[in-house]
């Protein structure tokens, strides 16, 4: 399968579950601003959408959006753990951080992104995601990955996210729990595969 990412966007929790899984995957990287893939592709024919992640798969079909391809990815290959079985408790709980992570923290940054955002607003921004901080510092605090002891696609997806405070003067030094799951999470061999691929090794936390 083929993922279509741009270096440190949410496209990078796909990647590190796909190498965490062990699936052959070919990158192809996209310019958003220009919407165009590095083969020259116009990525909106792609992804209509306008944005990372996509996977085009073998079948032909191209799935997108950050959180069913994680879902996806460990689907595809269970053996490899990182999603709970089908119809448990421990399901509904990977999604139910998956959910979370996507409103709280992936939109969460969202208007920081934007040059044009008021100072006033930035600031309410990194105020409520300080709150969002917090609560994950204190589960975090009780075990090393979000739902327990096993590192599932719910951790890739936090990573990526929670890394992007380097980019916008976030500080998570409040958050020693936090800070030691990106350390853990930074550390597994995949993940460093993954950053290495992207160039964002200096960049990860």
């Amino acid at each position: 399968m083929k993922l279509y990412y741009t270096p440190g966007a949410c496209s990078l929790a796909v990647h590190i579950a796909a190498r965490e899984a062990g699936l052959p995957l070919t990158l192809e990287k996209v310019d958003l601003a220009t919407r165009k893939t590095e083969t020259g592709a116009d990525f909106a024919a792609i992804n209509p959408k306008g944005y990372v992640p996509a996977v085009a798969l073998p079948e032909g079909e191209v799935l997108t959006e950050a959180a069913a391809l994680l879902l996806f990815v460990a689907d595809r290959q269970p053996e490899a753990g990182l999603a709970p079985a089908p119809a448990t408790m421990e399901r509904h709980r990977l999604h139910e951080w998956l959910a979370f992570i996507t409103s709280e923290i992936h939109k969460g940054f969202g208007p920081l992104w934007n040059p044009s955002t008021p100072d006033s607003v930035k600031q309410a921004t990194k105020d409520k995601l300080a709150q969002r901080f917090t609560y994950l510092d204190k589960v975090l605090a009780q075990q090393p990955f979000l739902t327990g002891e096993r590192f599932t696609v719910a951790d890739a997806y936090l990573f990526t996210v929670t890394n992007w405070a380097n980019y916008h003067a976030v500080d998570l030094t409040p958050y020693a729990n936090l800070r030691a799951f990106l350390d853990r999470v930074a550390a597994r061999p995949k993940v460093q595969e993954a950053l290495a691929a992207e160039g964002l090794l200096k960049q990860a936390a």
